[in-house]
This record gives C-alpha cells, structure tokens and sequence, in this order.
C-alpha cells in the first residue's frame, strides 16, 4: 500500500512539474506580463513621439511659418527689410 501511494505521489510531482517549473510555467507568465507591460508603456511613448513628428510635417507642409521660424532658430535667417541686433554680454 505504501509503495503504492509513492507511485501516486511521484506521478502527481512529475505531471505538475512542467506547470511549476517548465516552459509554461507561471513563473514565466508573470516574466512575460511585466515584459508585455513595458513594451505597452515603450509603445506610448512612441506613439506620442510619432504623433509629434506628424504634426511637425504636416506644419511644415502646409504652414510658412512653421518653415520661417526653423529658418530663424536654426540657421539664423533674417527677413529682407530686417534689422538684426545682436546683443554681447561682457565677461568678467
């Protein structure tokens, strides 16, 4: 009877290892949750970025000014009929 129950014992163990333990685990469910969790907060952020650089192109396309004020920031364009003032601060 003894021997028996061991049998019955081992064969449990060994049919709820692969659930414990194994590929399926839940361990690695929960290794997949957090990983699923970050890629949908790695995918908002994108998506926000994305949004952002949309709405820079459709400026850009439709709008002059949009152009005009990248032309002033970044490469330092003034209008025809402007004056440019430049301001030095005097270091010590």
């Amino acid at each position: 009877m003894r021997s028996v129950t061991l049998i019955l014992i081992a064969l449990i163990v060994s049919l709820q290892w692969p659930m414990w333990f194994g590929k399926g685990s839940w361990v690695r469910v929960m290794q997949i949750d957090s990983q699923l969790a970050e890629q949908r907060q790695e995918n908002e952020r994108l998506l926000a970025r994305n949004q952002a650089l949309t709405a820079e192109v459709v400026d850009l396309k439709q709008g002059t000014e949009a152009i005009e004020e990248r032309a002033r920031s970044e490469l330092g364009m003034i209008k025809s009929g402007e004056v440019f003032f430049q301001l030095l601060n005097k270091e010590p």
